[in-house]
């Protein structure tokens, strides 16, 4: 069976400060979650988390892993220095990386298997432009870069992962796909999954990353292959966040 997840991604957001409120804001609001709970944040503040959600049901995660091990590369951040906090999950292949970066297919295949290589759980992200469906390509789009992650991975390592949509187009705009456009796609990503291993498409969430709010998060996720979310301004509010989690 498949397990629900809201993931909560801060992008390049937060302070010491705002993020003490916010995380005991979640904490204290969580209740009984019938869904995993985890927050991807700065790797700044992934000490703070560990200490403010440590004993809680609340998981925590990096934005993005190295493709390295260790070494003489400035600036990135190993597998095993997210692991040293407490890390479950590693966002990987995130729109933004792919634009702002130029992170290819081949790149985030990578990440993706060091990830879970090193017993993390990358949630591996995938989505069209907004030309990219104006012009037909979403279903090329989306199945060329999750079939990178598919032949990078063993049978096995691919059901350790999380898959997310991110439609480009939908995010921050604040335009959203319906429920049914979004199925639509998830079904799709569903049944690569299940070319690779049936057993993969069983328990593989799929979740959904296009402006994801607490007034059409229930209408989502009533989807059959929406297995949760992945969050980014909601995320930064307690109470949206936590309005989503209950939608769930």
């Amino acid at each position: 069976m498949r397990r629900k997840l809201i993931a909560g991604n801060w992008k390049m957001n937060g302070s010491l400060a705002a993020n003490a409120v916010l995380l005991t804001g979640i904490r204290s609001g969580m209740g009984e979650a019938r869904c995993e709970v985890a927050v991807c944040v700065p790797a700044p503040y992934l000490a703070q988390c560990r200490d403010a959600l440590a004993g809680s049901p609340v998981r925590w995660g990096g934005q993005d892993v190295s493709v390295h091990e260790s070494g003489a590369y400035t600036g990135e951040v190993s597998a095993s220095m997210l692991l040293d906090f407490g890390s479950r999950y590693v966002i990987v292949g995130h729109s933004e990386r792919r634009s702002y970066h130029r992170e290819d297919d081949d790149m985030v295949a990578a990440k993706a298997l060091r990830a879970v290589a090193a017993g993390l759980v990358p949630i591996v992200c995938v989505g069209e432009t907004l030309q990219e469906r104006e012009q037909g390509q979403t279903e090329s789009t989306v199945t060329r870069q999750l079939d990178a992650v598919l032949a990078a991975l063993s049978v096995e390592q691919v059901t350790r992962i999380v898959v997310a949509y991110e439609p480009v187009w939908a995010i921050g705009t604040g335009k959203t796909a319906t429920p049914e456009m979004a199925q639509e796609v998830h079904g799709l990503l569903r049944s690569r999954l299940n070319q690779k291993s049936p057993a993969a498409a069983e328990v593989v969430p799929i979740l959904y990353g296009g402006s994801m709010k607490p007034d059409n998060a229930a209408e989502l996720l009533a989807m059959p292959d929406i297995d949760g979310g992945l969050i980014g301004g909601a995320a930064l509010k307690a109470l949206d966040f936590l309005s989503i989690i209950r939608a769930c």
